[in-house]
Parts: C-alpha cells; sequence; structure tokens
C-alpha cells in the first residue's frame, strides 16, 4: 500500500493504525507536497516525516518539488478561504501523483494521511480518492481515524515523540490569510540577505530537529520545550549623509520611533557615538571589530557575513548594559561630522520559541 503523506503530525498515527489494520501489508510512504512554502518549510517537514518512519520502520520515498506548477494550478484562488476550491485543487494534485506513484510501483492500493487532519475535509478525499480507484483499479483505502478519541491521540503520539508541530498548513496562501487574521508578522517568509539564522525562523527550527534526530539516534534523553520572548525582525534600513546612502549594519533589536530621525552626533565616549535624536549610537567598523574580536573590512562585509545572532546580542550587550534597551545601534565603516538621516523599519513583538534542554 502506497500512503500518501503530508507531514508527520498527521501521518504518525495514522501509519500506526494501518500498520495495526493491515500487518501483512508493506506500507510505503510517499511524501508529495508541492504546495509547502517557503523551502525550508518543505525541507524541516520531509525530515520529520523520514524521523517518524524510521521509527514505524516504514519505507519512504519523496516526490517532486513542483511549486511553480501547483501555483499555476491555484491561480485566482488565492484568496479562498482554507477547505475551499482551492483545496480541492490541492487534493486532486497530490492524489493523482500518489496514484501514478502507485501504479508505477506495482502497489494495489493507496492512502492518504489528509485523511486524518483537522483542517482537510474527509468528504471530499473520499470523493477524489474512489473516484480515482475506478479510474485506475488501485483500491482507496478510506479510514475516519479521528473518530472517537482520535485526535486526543494522536496528540498525544505528537508529543510522545518530539515530532514537529507546525502552526500553518505549509500553503503560501493559507499562511497570509491566517497571520493577518492574527494581526502577526508574516516572520516565515523573512530571510535575510546574510542568510543569518534568526529566532524562532524556519531555518533556526530545521537545525533544532536536525539536533533531535542526533540525540534520538546517541540514545541521549532530551526534551524539547517552549519559551516566550520579545521577538524582532528588521524589514529595512537606510542611512543618508548629504543625501548619499552610506554602507550601513544595524544591530538586532535596534528601533526607531515613527521609523525615521535625522541628527547630528552630540556626544562621544568609549567609541561610541550618540546622536542628538531618538536614542540612536553608532559605532565605527573598527570599533565593531574590537567589541567582536573580528577583523572585518568593510561594513558591507558584515551584512553579508555576520556573526551567529546570539553572538550578535553579545556585542550589543558591551555597548548597552541595559537588557531591555531597544535603542538603534549603527555600525558605520567611518563616522563622519555631518547630519544623518536615518530609515528603518522593524517590527517587535511577542513570540515562542522551541528549545532542547
Amino acid at each position: 500500500m502506497l500512503v500518501h503523506i503530508c507531514c508527520a503530525v498527521d501521518s504518525h498515527y495514522f501509519l500506526e493504525r494501518i500498520q495495526e489494520e493491515y500487518p501483512d501489508e508493506k506500507l510505503v510512504g510517499f511524501f508529495y507536497d508541492p504546495n509547502i512554502h517557503p523551502y525550508s518549510e518543505y525541507r524541516l517537514r520531509y525530515l520529520d516525516v523520514e524521523y517518524s518512519c524510521q521509527k514505524l520502520g516504514i519505507e519512504l520515498i519523496e516526490g517532486p518539488y513542483n511549486l511553480e506548477a501547483w501555483l499555476k494550478k491555484v491561480k485566482g484562488m488565492e484568496h479562498l478561504p482554507e477547505k475551499g476550491d482551492r483545496c480541492t485543487v490541492c487534493y486532486d494534485d497530490r492524489l493523482d501523483n500518489t496514484v501514478a506513484k502507485a501504479k508505477e510501483l506495482g502497489h494495489d492500493k493507496f492512502t492518504t494521511t489528509l485523511l486524518i487532519s483537522p483542517k482537510k475535509s474527509q468528504e471530499k478525499l473520499d470523493k477524489i480518492g474512489h473516484n480515482l480507484q475506478s479510474l485506475h483499479g488501485i483500491e482507496f483505502i478510506f479510514r475516519d481515524y479521528k473518530a472517537g478519541n482520535g485526535a486526543e491521540i494522536q496528540g498525544k503520539k505528537v508529543k510522545e515523540n518530539q515530532l514537529y508541530r507546525q502552526n500553518y498548513c505549509g500553503c503560501l496562501f493559507g499562511l497570509s490569510a491566517q497571520r493577518e487574521a492574527q494581526k502577526k508578522i508574516m516572520d516565515e517568509m523573512f530571510n535575510p540577505i546574510s542568510n543569518q539564522i534568526l529566532p524562532e525562523s524556519i531555518e533556526e527550527r530545521l537545525e533544532l530537529y536536525k539536533r533531535r534526530n542526533t540525540l534520538e539516534a546517541n540514545g541521549d534523553e532530551y526534551k524539547i520545550i517552549k519559551n516566550r520572548f520579545l521577538n524582532y525582525r528588521l524589514l529595512s534600513g537606510k542611512v543618508f549623509v548629504k543625501k548619499q546612502i552610506k554602507a550601513s549594519y544595524i544591530f538586532p533589536y535596534s528601533m526607531i520611533n515613527r521609523g525615521k530621525t535625522n541628527g547630528r552626533i552630540d556626544y562621544k565616549k568609549g567609541g561610541i557615538n550618540y546622536l542628538n535624536r531618538d536614542e540612536v549610537k553608532i559605532i565605527s567598523l573598527e570599533k565593531y571589530n574590537e567589541l567582536s574580536n573580528t577583523n572585518y573590512t568593510s561594513v558591507k562585509e558584515l551584512m553579508y557575513n555576520p556573526p551567529l545572532f546570539e553572538e550578535e546580542l553579545q556585542i550589543r550587550a558591551k555597548i548597552i548594559k541595559s537588557p531591555y534597551d531597544l535603542s538603534a545601534i549603527i555600525v558605520l565603516d567611518e563616522i563622519l561630522d555631518e547630519k544623518y538621516e536615518i530609515f528603518m523599519d522593524a517590527q517587535t513583538y511577542d513570540d515562542v520559541r522551541e528549545e532542547i534542554i
């Protein structure tokens, strides 16, 4: 039996039940989810499914990540609600590809773990699956493992196995609608030009779950816990001197009231230059290298190859002692005795972050 898999949260308990019900059946997992975006989230979900299947002793194969083809199929449906026609197109695409792969591999049965997902329509999946059964002669296995206390058991299995519990379906359009309703920044879609791994980014989660796999393989005891914290994203920042833009590097947790300010350096001490407005601090690249024990030759080099985010917080603490301070700290190649114009679009927000202990 070929089992289409969407994510480990939905698949782990579903696969356990299928194994119990079909003990003599060779099960093969088929991870095919071209709607998952961004690609780093896709890789994270595949990593988690791979981990789950290894625990269950189930072979896993990966389908193509044909995002562009999927986007063409749902064109014009971007703003439809979840469980609407866009999702139906998604079901069609995933089950069409699953039955095609089942025929290719010589399977006589197929099913999908979408059937247990709380946000998916079992009725639509049942209809699509049985239509494909009639067309291709491969039996569609419909199982409602949500019935009774299935959802509760599924949740326990996720916790027991330390699985990645994603907070959106995977679809870009579903994510944008969800974050808009929550009035929350869509930080999943941010990836800085520096490729620095940001707190509670998908890239950070990917590294965390890779570490989980290593600990699991080594037989080490561990627990994934959650912490509430103040997150930060810099959307854009520019510094002008005499109407010319200057290469600048902005420290994390730098904020400016109303997003713009201007002023001159009013005071200097210990290599830190204090602007006369909006609590802005400016340091030279030379001072940055001294504080960070680095040897950057230009701010542009620093922009494209910064230290780790946690290391920058330690450098920030050397400049401003208070852990509650949100003053803007800016690095320039050189300090000029001129008027500075600064534009900054940044957000701080309440967030939750996973950690391994």
